[in-house]
Order: C-alpha cells, then sequence, then structure tokens
C-alpha cells in the first residue's frame, strides 16, 4: 500500500529558511569573535553545513564545525563529537537538528556541553512539530508544523540522485 506525501519545503524553500536562520544567528551573535556549529549526525549536520555556507558570506566571526553521533535509541546520553571540548569551551554553541519532534535528540545534544562552560547555546531545527515530551525550545526554526503522532515528517538533504525537500507522511 503506497503512503502518501504532502510536500512541505522544497529546494528552494528550505535554502529559504537556511538563509533567514543564518541572519538570525548573526543577529544573536554580532559581538562574538567564533561560534560553533553543533551539527547532530547526519542530517542535523548536513543542515549546519549549508548553515555554515551562509555565515561564512554575511559573518566575520569565526565559525567551527563540529559533528555530535548520538545512540538515539539509548535510554541514556552515549555521544561522541568529531572534536574535543577544547573547541568549544566559552563559546557559543549552536545545536543544530533537522526535526524536533519529541526533544529527546535536542536534550541530548544539549548534555554533550553541560560539563563545559560555553557563552550560550542555541538550538536551530528545520522542522518543529511540537510534539515535546523534553524540556527544550527551538531558538531559530524553519518552519513550525502541527501533526498527529502518527504523521512523519521526512527531511531530505544532500541524498545523491534525491531532490532536497521535506514531507508529511
Amino acid at each position: 500500500m503506497a503512503t502518501s506525501q504532502l510536500l512541505i519545503l522544497n529546494k528552494k524553500q528550505i535554502q529559504q529558511k537556511i538563509d533567514r536562520i543564518a541572519y538570525q544567528i548573526l543577529e544573536d551573535n554580532l559581538n562574538e569573535k567564533e561560534v560553533v556549529l553543533a551539527g547532530i549526525w547526519d542530517r542535523g549536520y548536513k543542515i549546519a553545513l549549508r548553515l555554515e555556507k551562509v555565515l561564512k558570506e554575511i559573518a566575520d566571526f569565526k565559525i567551527t564545525m563540529l559533528r555530535i553521533d548520538l545512540e538515539r535509541e539509548s535510554s541514556k546520553l552515549i555521544a561522541k563529537t568529531d572534536l574535543d571540548e577544547s573547541h568549544w569551551k566559552n563559546k557559543v554553541i549552536i545545536i543544530v537538528d533537522d526535526v524536533l519532534n519529541s526533544g529527546k535528540t535536542l536534550a541530548y545534544g544539549l548534555g554533550v556541553f553541560l560539563n563545559t562552560p560555553h557563552k550560550k547555546i542555541r538550538t536551530v531545527v528545520l522542522v518543529d512539530r511540537s510534539h515535546k515530551i523534553f524540556p527544550i525550545a527551538t531558538d531559530f526554526v524553519g518552519v513550525e508544523l502541527s501533526t498527529i503522532l502518527k504523521e512523519h515528517v521526512d527531511v531530505i538533504v544532500d541524498v545523491a540522485g534525491e531532490e532536497d525537500r521535506v514531507y508529511l507522511s
């Protein structure tokens, strides 16, 4: 049985959302010398790379890219990063993911940074579904959707042979 798909964002709209979020990040960090973009692997990291590209064109601050690998199915925080904490200590950290559903992934992503001093932590998601069960707020959002729990939001970015898109199924 085929499932129906409702297009939420096309390739152009995704880029428009990323551009807008990049300007919001710039405005929030005008006086900073460095910002750490911490993308949750894999789609969050891909969105962070796109944000980095836009920010390099518009911002004067240095951008450090950080990859967070989480064991999403675990009931406790199990995470790895591709850089050690000296790269984010006393800096602005921006955690990036594709979809906020329950908030668990962003909460675990936040947990990576809690034992290290930082200036501030912000969150970015392309799609916020507003089904949070964790006390997570999003600072920068591409689009907010009111969905029912059994619906699924798919984000397709940088997949070989596929057009970038966000759809509801």
